[in-house]
């Protein structure tokens, strides 16, 4: 039946507006949730909006967005209109599901009469399997959902009907709009390339390393190119002789394998049996110049409990009487395993934990199923196109779970060829005629989810999960609108823009920015409609911070961090949570009891560093202690710095991304820690001379540390095990460019980080005689040459001149003949005065600004030296984060704004149960909720395991070194 008759047959005459015109039938192509960083997929290709143009008359309107496949010019040459909203479309077409703050539900002019229809979603929602976290989305489609999200009456009968691309089949239930195939080919493509990758790590390199990344070539024919190109050198050289025969075992059926088979048949291939694979390892003769394919069904490993051979349609009815025989026959003679194959409760794994170290030729395992602890029981997590995979046990794994995404323009092209037949059909319906397609009609009624307000026959369970939603939603006695709870932000400075955002964009919070400095707070919510708003506020006024903290469901305090126990004495008052981004103080720690009794959590330590370091640190550990590892060293270095490029030439090597009090008072901070099995203090006043000189945790950067606090509590906090019991190395540091360490320590002894006695400057090229005055206690005159002398009494002449030097770029010494550009337009100093630590700390904030078009970089290493349970072996772990900054965010901005974000969230949906003072680490639903916010948004953390000698102390050695020249031992 045409959709325009089946909507209007059941309206009531008062429920049917009256539209001024009619409209053609429009098609809106939406534009990705930007947070999807490597959705470039598009449901429609230019040439397909051109197709539905000419011959069908349609409407084309599509959303401007850079990092689609296919150029924006390309679809208006086709003959779409650039529109911001898509508001006139009758159908709406996007990949993944539409964030909830661009969802557009209400009707749309009827292309064929006066009244308005119903528009229609079609997208992969996410909701069929009750997804909890799109329930918000589903209760969009259902009545009353448009009142109980934005408080406007929905018509009866005319709430969006959502189409689910997942449930588009044919009339024998196969589906027939999917990207299986380039599932398949695209990880296949991941999985060589971390097979080579791990063997390159062994000391090993085989032509495999010129496997392309699936993302990093513009068609499938190029990377079939490559493909043979590496079958070429193979068939010539053959694979290494140390490695033995390649042998690639494949599982699974269905589109993701035709897409892995059709793939790898570019390579020499000879496919084998489970039976040929004893001989084919032990053999010397083995042909190495062929690639061996295992395509390994069922039958081959899997056998009834009382030995009887497998029979599919007894083992699907019981599988608990079926026993997996793969980590005996198949997994020990493979070098890489491709699994295709689904998994579900009840039935036979693959390969479990304990099976796992049994594979031990395997390098790498493509998960393409990415069934979380599923037929694969180590897989974990999945894993991103930024960081594809992750290491257990030594084996390589890559489970990136949006695979075609990696081939946008070919998946896109035959995803379009597949869902064009459904878009006609759709497009007929709007204007009222019969179908000529009506095995597509019946086929988008079956994968209707909802229409009309209600939910489609097979998927009326799902009422129930939209209620419990809605009434966990519901304020109290609120009637039809929700309470969207209020998070209260206190402070609008460097890295608050991501937080914002974060809370803000989906619209499902209401968000105060609070700030002295209103305009900033202002810019912040400026793009969030009614969802944010700022208010200006003085930390001195406690009446108005205490009314703000007493309206807010969960405050955030972005706050320099003296101001945070202030602010939490407020929460405790009115038993409001707090989340910041802080180390715990004893100030903070002392409301631990307090705040355990009032049932508050008061979240610490949730940023980059703190913050970010924890978490992938005791993710990290956990899998150590999962596989039975004892931990013998812990090193973690965290650093904010600028782009090498926007470094060179600068004094320090340093710009400011985050407050420069914090980064000068860091430069007086006491340090201990446990360095190859000695225990080591370092006073404050000689932390800067007292640093690392090379820090190896980069391949490309040079960097030095400091010692960073007390790094020995976290012995406890990490649950490794004690010096008496084997850890010799626990440090955790904050890296930076070489020499910044030592000029920072000469404007110490100079005199520039006084914190106590005051000084008062005219203008900033006096800054540096007034501090060297105030710090030798006597009068020096202040022409140059006076002044040189002094610093070079001060710091010797090597020093001084170093020193001096930067001074002048930095226009603090009266003959600054060359000062940089942001020195010359600094702001006049205070006339009050101040601490000099204070006034340089003012004056860098300007001067050590990042510029137009200059980034920031954040790096984040661990590396843990691990002993296997029998201790006769060592395995190095690593985890890397490496951001740089963009045109919208800093790096520093994204990695402290999000995780506190990604926490508050957390905390505001009742999964964290903690209560008192605690850091993230406290809570499994903080830590991983954090992971997995920074693994969707593309900030997921790079892992790696290698095995090491049984002497070796990984990068312990190093650091010992550097830290013993610059103690003078």
């Amino acid at each position: 039946m045409p959709l325009l008759r089946r909507a209007t047959a059941g309206l009531r005459k008062a429920h049917v507006r009256h539209a001024s015109s009619k409209a053609s039938v429009t098609i809106g192509l939406r534009q990705e949730d930007p947070e999807r960083v490597w959705e470039r997929r598009s449901p429609l290709t230019p040439d397909a909006v051109a197709d539905l143009i000419a011959k069908d008359g349609v409407r084309v309107l599509v959303q401007e967005c850079d990092k689609r496949v296919f150029p924006l010019d390309d679809y208006v040459h086709a003959g779409a209109e650039v529109h911001p909203t898509l508001e006139p479309a009758h159908l709406i077409m996007g990949i993944k599901e539409t964030p909830l703050n661009s969802l557009i539900t209400s009707p749309v002019p009827s292309p064929v009469a006066s009244g308005l229809v119903p528009r229609t979603h079609l997208m992969f929602s996410h909701t069929i399997k009750g997804q909890e976290y799109n329930m918000p989305l589903l209760s969009r489609f259902l009545a009353d959902g448009d009142a109980f999200h934005a408080g406007a009456k929905s018509e009866p009968g005319l709430e969006a009907r959502l189409i689910d691309y997942e449930l588009l089949t044919d009339e024998s239930g196969k589906r027939t709009v999917m990207f299986g195939f380039y599932a398949g080919v695209a990880g296949a493509l991941e999985s060589l390339s971390a097979m080579a990758h791990k063997h390159l790590e062994h000391g090993v390199a085989s032509a495999f390393l010129y496997t392309p990344r699936p993302h990093a070539s513009p068609s499938l024919d190029t990377h079939r190119s490559q493909l043979r190109y590496i079958a070429s050198q193979i068939a010539e050289h053959g694979t290494p002789k140390s490695l033995g025969p390649c042998i690639i075992g494949v599982t699974g059926r269905g589109n993701v394998t035709e897409g892995v088979m059709s793939i790898l048949e570019e390579l020499p291939l000879q496919h084998v049996t489970a039976d040929d694979l004893p001989n084919l390892v032990s053999n010397p003769e083995t042909d190495l110049r062929k690639i061996y394919l295992l395509h390994a069904l069922p039958p081959s490993y899997i056998t009834h409990s009382n030995g009887a051979a497998y029979q599919r349609e007894d083992y699907y009815a019981n599988p608990q009487a079926y026993q997996s025989h793969f980590h005996t026959k198949i997994a020990p003679y493979l070098t890489l395993l491709i699994n295709g194959a689904g998994w579900a409760p009840g039935f036979p794994r693959l390969l479990t934990n304990e099976q796992l170290p049994l594979a031990r030729r395997l390098a790498a395992i493509g998960d393409i199923s990415c069934d979380i602890g599923g037929g694969l029981e180590f897989v974990t997590k999945a894993s991103t196109l930024s960081s594809p995979t992750f290491d257990v046990g030594g084996v390589s794994i890559m489970s990136v779970d949006i695979l075609p995404a990696s081939l946008p323009a070919d998946a896109s092209a035959a995803f379009t060829g597949k869902v064009l037949r459904y878009v006609r059909t759709l497009v007929g319906e709007y204007r009222g005629q019969e179908a000529t397609d009506v095995e597509a009609a019946r086929a988008l009624d079956r994968a209707t989810v909802a229409r009309g307000g209600h939910l489609s026959e097979g998927f009326t369970w799902l009422q129930e999960k939209v209620d419990t939603w809605r009434t966990s939603a519901r304020s109290q006695g609120a009637g039809a609108t929700i309470h969207k709870p209020r998070v209260l932000v206190l402070g609008s400075g460097m890295v608050a823009g991501p937080c914002v955002d974060d809370l803000a964009g989906p619209g499902d919070l209401d968000v105060v920015v609070a700030s002295n400095i209103l305009a900033e707070a202002e810019s912040l919510v400026a793009h969030h409609g009614n969802h944010a708003q700022a208010v200006s506020v003085d930390m001195n006024n406690a009446s108005e911070v205490d009314r703000l903290v007493s309206q807010a469901d969960v405050v955030i305090s972005l706050l320099p961090a003296p101001f945070h126990p202030t602010v939490a004495e407020l929460c405790l008052t009115h038993h409001k949570h707090l989340v910041t981004a802080s180390y715990i103080s004893p100030a903070m720690h002392a409301l631990h009891t307090r705040a355990t009794d009032g049932d508050v959590l008061l979240l610490n330590e949730i940023g980059l560093d703190p913050g970010i370091d924890h978490c992938s640190a005791h993710a990290m550990l956990e899998r150590i202690r999962g596989s039975g590892g004892s931990v013998r060293s812990f090193v973690s270095f965290c650093g904010g710095l600028p782009a090498p490029d926007a470094a060179e030439g600068v004094p320090l090597g340093y710009k400011f991304s985050w407050s420069p009090r914090g980064v000068l008072r860091a430069a007086n901070e006491n340090a201990h820690f446990l360095l190859d099995g000695k225990e080591i203090s370092i006073p404050g006043e000689k932390i800067l001379a007292h640093h690392f000189t090379d820090v190896p945790v980069s391949d490309v950067l040079r960097l030095e540390g400091l010692a960073n606090r007390d790094s020995m509590p976290y012995v406890k906090t990490y649950q490794l095990p004690s010096p008496q019991d084997g850890l010799h190395t626990m440090l955790r540091g904050t890296l930076r460019y070489p020499g910044f360490a030592q000029l920072m320590q000469s404007f110490k002894d100079a005199g520039f980080l006084e914190s106590i006695d005051t000084i008062a400057v005219e203008n900033w090229s006096s800054f540096t005689h007034a501090a060297l005055s105030l710090k030798t206690g006597v009068p020096i005159p202040s022409d140059e040459r006076s002044l040189l002398a002094a610093l070079s009494e001060r710091l010797g002449a090597e020093r001084a001149e170093v020193a001096w030097d930067a001074l002048q770029k930095l226009g603090l010494v009266p003959s600054s003949t060359s000062p940089m550009a942001s020195a010359v337009d600094a702001p006049k100093p205070p006339r009050s005065p101040l601490p000099p630590v204070d006034l340089l700390a003012a004056y860098l904030a300007h001067t050590l600004r990042y510029g137009p078009g200059e980034r920031d970089l954040v790096v984040l290493a661990h590396e843990v030296l691990a002993a296997s349970p029998s201790g006769d072996s060592l395995e190095v772990h690593t985890s890397r984060l490496t951001v740089y900054g963009d045109e919208k965010a800093t790096a520093m901005a994204r990695t402290v704004g999000l995780p506190v974000a990604f926490a508050t969230r957390a905390v505001l949906s009742g999964a964290v149960r903690t209560r008192g003072v605690a850091g993230p680490t406290a809570d499994n639903a903080v830590w991983k909720g954090v992971l997995e916010g920074l693994e969707r948004v593309g900030l997921g953390m790079r892992e790696d395991v290698r095995r090491v000698p049984t002497t070796s102390t990984g990068i312990v050695g190093t650091l010992a070194l550097g830290l013993q020249s610059t103690r003078g031992e």
